[in-house]
């Protein structure tokens, strides 16, 4: 790689266009669908978003409907089409204030967000910089957890699955639970069985339990298969059966929540108290790589660790910029399609992704004729 800048004047770069495609990509799941303890689904839809500038090109993306396409097009295209590149922070605030009637949580944040991390890409690839070297990184790798585990998986593929991840040198697994909460049993006895004594097992309810239902499984987890971590217990929502959860969950169980945190006052409301044990933030969710520093900073004022949701070619970059940065869920559906979709993928080595620092921005490109059997938004691409 070349030094950085190698001549480019940001001052003058401006950005030239900005594009949107969408890929819907089927599960691999049983009967080809996955379920967790609220939803089932049989797709997942990235969005991605490619912002141009002095011959180069920025990518970023989310996972949500095919809607936040159309969402990017009629309201962040045009206001973020002629601005200087040298501040994506700049433009997030800007791009912010313009969704306002619009709708600013759920798809405009998601909007946000993919075209935050295009822009981040963008000017890190105009200085011919990794991402991570042009942010404020504390870290020169992530931590991860496996994650999958779904409730529809029979018991052979669910141990496979989470014991793989161990024989890969992940030391942490998850795995989805409260669908059928006493068929959870033994689920998490074949898990413990099939990794071991010394991985920690981790588990999500994707909020489908009610508080004191939620507290007694809580103990459970914990006494019965040493359970160190349980993420929406109940609804995000709940903060106050939350913080009821957090307070009386025994020993080392920690109470875990923030993947649908949208605005930095939902970061708010859940540092406060606190509601969790350790916070989480998606970064194609939250606003972008802008948006993780802000939340970020609102952990690190509170004490509380940050754990990175999802998205692992992103949050590989941008969570090294996390002061008190836990770990990356190290997610099985994103980690499938990230692969399909784009070269340049990362894979963990001593149970962390390391940003490849030998590309610039993110180190991703699109696989466009992998990609256009999937295509269900925006024209074709050479």
């Amino acid at each position: 790689m070349t030094g950085a800048g190698a001549g480019t004047d940001l001052a003058a770069c401006r950005i030239d266009a900005v594009d949107v495609h969408a890929f819907e990509v089927p599960t691999d799941g049983p009967d080809g669908k996955e379920e967790d303890g609220t939803l089932q689904w049989d797709s997942t839809t990235l969005v991605l978003v490619r912002a141009h500038a002095a011959g180069r090109t920025g990518l970023g993306y989310t996972y949500g409907d095919v809607s936040v396409a159309s969402f990017v097009e009629s309201e962040l295209a045009d206001t973020v089409r002629g601005q200087d590149i040298g501040s994506p922070a700049a433009l997030w605030h800007l791009m912010g204030r313009q969704i306002r009637n619009a709708g600013r949580p759920g798809v405009g944040a998601m909007a946000v967000s993919a075209v935050d991390v295009a822009l981040w890409d963008l000017k890190a690839r105009l200085l011919e910089l990794p991402l991570i070297h042009l942010l404020p990184a504390w870290h020169d790798r992530v931590p991860v957890y496996g994650s999958g585990g779904f409730t529809n998986y029979p018991l052979d593929r669910l141990t496979d699955q989470l014991s793989g991840w161990v024989e890969q040198g992940i030391p942490r697994v998850k795995l989805k639970t409260s669908r059928d909460p006493e068929g959870d049993p033994r689920r998490l006895t074949a898990v413990r069985t099939a990794i071991g004594d010394e991985p920690e097992l981790f588990t999500d309810a994707n909020g489908a339990l009610g508080r004191k239902e939620a507290l007694y499984w809580a103990r459970r987890f914990h006494d019965e298969w040493d359970v160190r971590w349980l993420e929406e217990p109940v609804s995000s929502a709940d903060l106050d059966g939350l913080r009821m959860l957090r307070q009386g969950s025994p020993g080392r169980l920690e109470i875990a929540a923030g993947e649908y945190a949208y605005t930095t006052r939902d970061f708010v409301n859940l540092v406060e108290g606190p509601a969790v044990d350790c916070l989480q933030a998606d970064v194609t969710r939250c606003g972008g790589i802008t948006g993780v520093l802000e939340a970020a900073g609102l952990a690190a004022a509170h004490h509380l660790d940050l754990s990175a949701h999802c998205a692992p070619a992103v949050s590989a970059h941008a969570f090294c910029a996390v002061r008190r940065l836990r770990h990356l869920e190290y997610f099985h559906d994103h980690v499938r399609i990230e692969r399909l979709l784009f070269d340049g993928t990362l894979s963990p080595d001593g149970g962390a992704l390391r940003p490849d620092t030998s590309r610039p921005g993110l180190g991703l490109d699109v696989k466009w004729p992998d990609a256009e059997r999937y295509r269900v938004y925006g024209a074709q691409t050479a």
